[in-house]
């Protein structure tokens, strides 16, 4: 079964009792239908993937695309809970966050997922080095997400070429038909530093 049901959402995941071994984490947040999170299990077959969405359809739809592959869970729940109080701290190797609702109307701005609360749960969750890949082609969201990146002081701005290591991140569909419309895709990669000694 590719689609995960916790025994409870109160405690870290078990992820040796959910993926059966022990490798590198992997987690898309808002998988959506599944394709990203697909190809990339495909592409990395060493590692584990963990998709989340709060819309169980996409999730169904994520699973049945997955079903073939051993190294891919998916999970229904809200993703910046499943940060905060699923993921185990220091256990998650990158983090994707493509493309989230850029909520455009100033009074929802509160509602975007990218919070100084939400980047200190990733910097919990990352392992020491790990990453987390940003893109949207909000170019307002875009500078809130560098702001708010600024002011956490275990994460740092690592160099947009970081989306071509280990070949890139393939398109989502979202980003295929923004470039197709001639939209800007702005993107933001941050990575975890280890504090000072």
């Amino acid at each position: 079964m590719i689609e995960l049901i916790p025994e409870t959402y109160l405690a870290p995941l078990d992820l040796f009792a959910i993926f059966g071994r022990v490798a590198p984490l992997r987690v898309d947040l808002g998988c959506g239908d599944g394709d990203l999170l697909c190809e990339l299990a495909r592409r990395y077959p060493q590692k584990i993937f963990l998709g989340i969405d709060k819309m169980a359809g996409r999730v169904a739809k994520a699973s049945r695309k997955a079903v073939a592959l051993e190294n891919v869970r998916v999970l229904n729940v809200e993703s910046s809970y499943a940060v905060r109080y699923l993921l185990p701290e220091g256990s998650v190797e990158t983090f994707y966050l493509l493309f989230p609702d850029p909520w455009p109307k100033r009074r929802h701005h509160g509602r975007r997922i990218v919070q100084p609360g939400f980047l200190n749960s990733i910097g919990r969750a990352l392992q020491p080095g790990g990453s987390i890949h940003l893109a949207t082609d909000d170019f307002d969201y875009f500078q809130q997400m560098q702001q708010v990146a600024s002011s956490i002081d275990k994460l740092e701005c690592i160099m947009h070429s970081s989306f071509e290591k280990d070949g890139g991140i393939p398109q989502t569909k979202f980003e295929r038909r923004f470039r197709e419309q001639g939209a800007p895709i702005y993107k933001l990669a941050l990575r975890k530093i280890s504090p000072v000694t």
